[in-house]
């Protein structure tokens, strides 16, 4: 009847929060209030021919949101068409009243206006989960290009604060607003830069002591006895390569000794040791430090499914919960494609060790003199520019397969695809950057073989020989240029990327860039009450937004990636490489502006999603940390020469019997370390043409020396090989042992969350209880 009231329904009285009790009605939760803005934005090709299946199909899905009574608002603008999307508050009243019931509750009782970050992403789940009658979804329509682009709107008073706050390069040096981020981009994207700043901070100790280390090899320069010992020896070192490769001097090696004495010092174990420690400590206390805001923020009881769950309800009413499910051979499957691309990368590895093989025979060959007498070094750094760019196609490739092994999974949810494409990229991407590096750290130098057994490839290349002071300087080397070059190259692509894109959109579209009058002296009270701009400024807003660079739901994984990889560097070779805390820090100092900087002004608003932690990748930090454990043993105990001088010390050396007072014990530990290969000795005449064995002054010589353990009549191995190898072995098992009861002990050390969260919780959820309580005793 005209001017009848219709009273709501009992279900609908529930679903508001007002409760009858002996018929009676209790007061019911403030309604919520939705300030005028528009949640989401879709964007379309002007469709002349109406009688197109793209057209009709955008069309359908139009209609099918407004059946939910979503207002859609359209605007046109030359070739292309927005969509304003708009959801009525009582979608948000069923949000937050399932919200409240659940028990992931994270809403306070006196919070009646829906943050617009909370509205985007329950309309970002209901655009994506509203199929036409055909079946396809939002992202099938993507696909097949009857949407162009998909994005939330930036809020131009937040980005301005943001802008000022933290989105600048002069803020480099300060704390970061991390409450204001999560307001704004969420939980993920929050806890993102909560987690890279505290990694950032805690590089700081490893960052000096890695320094420490570096000069403590540096002060030992000109008054060690292992340097002088290279730089003042007279000894004929065999040829490097077959034909054009001669004897030399190894006193023309004393620059690279030097270099090798940086690295490959005493105070290495200790830092070694210390970071595998800090790798825990870090997690550990990461874990407290994540608990204070998520306790903060009123999502440590969030659970994922249960909020799918309440976001599936409150798009559909009816819906039915996806199930789980497991094939046994679907597994399978995935497992042996995992194993295959993992050979596939390790293939890669060997190609890269070919290629360092034949660049040094080519190297040597040349007519530059300078490289001639370097070319093992020269194809070393060769080796390395290569794998870099093997590491930026991979990367592409891995991505691409990563990808479609998810789509063989069948997952059931968003959130475990990520998670599974999460291990499968990094699985991947650490074989990418690592099998090399392994390579080098634990294989060159041992099994090339010696003097008239040489280890071939084809039966044609002798394989890679180290350097006599060591193979450790190989492995700083190779980390060196693919740390600096992925740091810096990517840094800039990173920025420079987006910025460029942003450009070439402006100069496009370069009409709508101000405000008219009327809708520029509206304030914030009017707008927020219902006053709305007028069709040319919404437009203005819209294609400002749309200009910018795309983002997707894995534009935050990206990061992370990125900076997990750097972990993994800065920890699992420490060992050979002390200045990558150093490197690191100053990289992420950058990284942080770079990325707030590239996030607020030069791309698309970030779906906000919400959380309470990093998800997976806490797992991969735990396993790179056990990791670096075993990587960094094995380099000190087998890369390095750090046992061998301690067998020569006291076992060989002149202070083996006790009774030397004046000389250092190291002395003759290089000419220790070296064996000799005879030419009278068939197979080595067979090796070497005498050609070879002139030496750079004209000198013909008999024998040659080379590094290794071995006896100068039957070239077989010495006893003093097997004694280093049986400490090697004990050392490692000694290391890893001690570093991991370090481990336990501090984990077991530093709670996982500090006694004063623990506490607010505690009393937090006694309050909640005390107030259902209260609410049915009356």
């Amino acid at each position: 009847m005209p001017g009848h009231k219709r009273q709501p329904s009992i279900e609908l009285l529930e679903l508001m929060g007002v409760v009858r009790e002996n018929g009676n009605e209790q007061t019911p939760l403030p309604p919520v209030q939705t300030p005028l803005s528009y949640d989401y934005i879709l964007v379309a090709k002007t469709i002349e021919n109406q009688e197109r299946e793209a057209f009709k199909k955008q069309t359908e899905y139009i209609e099918e949101l407004k059946k939910k009574n979503i207002k859609v608002t359209k605007i046109i603008d030359d070739d292309l068409v927005f969509y304003g999307i708009q959801a009525p508050k009582e979608i948000f009243e069923k949000y937050r009243y399932l919200l409240k019931v659940s028990d992931a509750c994270n809403w306070s009782s006196d919070q009646n206006v829906v943050p617009l970050s909370t509205r985007i992403r329950i309309v970002h789940f209901i655009l994506n989960h509203t199929p036409i009658r055909s079946g396809e979804s939002l992202r099938d329509l993507m696909k097949m290009k009857v949407f162009e682009a998909k994005f939330c709107l930036h809020e131009k008073k937040k980005q301005k604060e943001l802008k000022k706050s933290w989105a600048r390069w002069t803020a480099c040096l300060q704390g970061q607003p991390i409450t204001a981020v999560r307001n704004y981009f969420g939980e993920k994207v929050a806890l993102y830069y909560l987690w890279l700043g505290w990694y950032t901070y805690l590089l700081i100790p490893p960052a000096l002591i890695g320094v420490i280390v570096f000069l403590y090899g540096l002060a030992f320069f000109n008054s060690s006895p292992l340097i002088k010992e290279v730089c003042e020896a007279d000894t004929v070192m065999c040829p490097l390569c077959d034909n054009k490769c001669k004897v030399w001097q190894l006193s023309d090696t004393c620059t690279y000794a030097k270099v090798s004495l940086l690295f490959d010092n005493n105070g290495t174990v200790l830092f070694a040791m210390f970071m595998a420690v800090w790798a825990t400590l870090f997690l550990e206390f990461w874990k407290r430090h994540r608990a204070s805001f998520v306790c903060e923020w009123k999502v440590s009881d969030w659970c994922e499914e249960e909020e799918e769950l309440i976001l599936e309800i409150v798009n559909n009413a009816n819906c039915e919960p996806k199930q789980y499910k497991h094939s046994y051979l679907r597994s399978t499957l995935v497992l042996i494609c995992v194993t295959a691309m993992i050979l596939v990368i390790i293939g890669l590895t060997h190609a890269l060790v070919v290629f360092r093989v034949i660049a040094a025979v080519l190297l040597a060959q040349g007519s530059w003199e300078f490289l001639s007498d370097h070319s093992n070094s020269g194809a070393m750094m060769l080796g390395a520019v290569l794998h870099y760019l093997i590491i930026t196609v991979m990367t592409r490739i891995n991505r691409i397969v990563a990808m479609k092994l998810c789509e063989i999974e069948k997952t059931r949810s968003f959130a475990t695809t990520e998670k599974s494409f999460t291990v499968k990229m990094f699985t991947f991407q650490f074989f990418t950057y690592f099998s090399s590096l392994f390579y080098v750290a634990f294989f060159l130098g041992r099994i090339n073989g010696h003097p008239g057994g040489y280890v071939r490839i084809a039966g044609k290349w002798r394989l890679e020989e180290c350097h006599p002071s060591g193979c450790l300087t190989d492995l700083f080397i190779q980390m060196a240029i693919i740390m600096v070059l992925k740091q810096t190259i990517s840094n800039v692509f990173e920025f420079t990327g987006p910025w460029f894109c942003r450009w070439v959109k402006r100069r496009r579209t370069q009409k709508l860039q101000r405000k008219c009058a009327h809708c520029y002296l509206k304030d914030e009270s009017e707008a927020r009450h219902g006053a709305e701009l007028c069709d040319n400024c919404k437009l203005r807003d819209w294609l400002s937004n749309y200009r910018l660079n795309d983002v997707d739901s894995f534009s935050l994984f990206n990061e992370f990636l990125e900076m997990v990889i750097q972990f993994s560097f800065t920890t699992i070779f420490v060992a050979a490489f002390p200045l990558a805390p150093l490197l690191a820090l100053i990289n992420n100092v950058i990284e942080i502006r770079l990325d707030a900087i590239k996030m607020v002004t030069l791309e698309r608003r970030l779906v906000p999603k919400k959380t309470n932690d990093i998800g997976v990748w806490i797992d991969v930090l735990e396993a790179i940390g056990v990791l670096a454990v075993i990587a960094n043993g094995l380099v000190i105990g087998v890369s390095s020469d750090f046992i061998p001088r301690l067998v020569y010390r006291y076992r060989y050396g002149p202070c083996a019997n006790g009774t030397a007072a004046d000389i250092d014990c190291m002395v003759g530990y290089v000419n220790n370390s070296l064996s000799i290969a005879r030419m009278s000795d068939e197979n080595i005449f067979n090796e070497f043409s005498p050609k070879q064995m002139v030496t750079p002054s004209g000198l013909n010589v008999s024998y040659c020396s080379y590094k290794d353990y071995r006896s100068n009549e039957d070239y077989s191995l010495t006893p003093q090989f097997w004694l280093i190898l049986a400490v090697r072995f004990a050392f490692v098992i000694l290391f890893e042992h001690v570093v991991v009861i370090c481990k336990f002990v501090a984990a077991w050390f530093v709670p996982s969350a500090p006694m004063q969260v623990k506490n607010d919780r505690l009393f937090d959820k006694l309050n909640r209880l005390k107030e259902e309580l209260s609410s049915f005793n009356v």
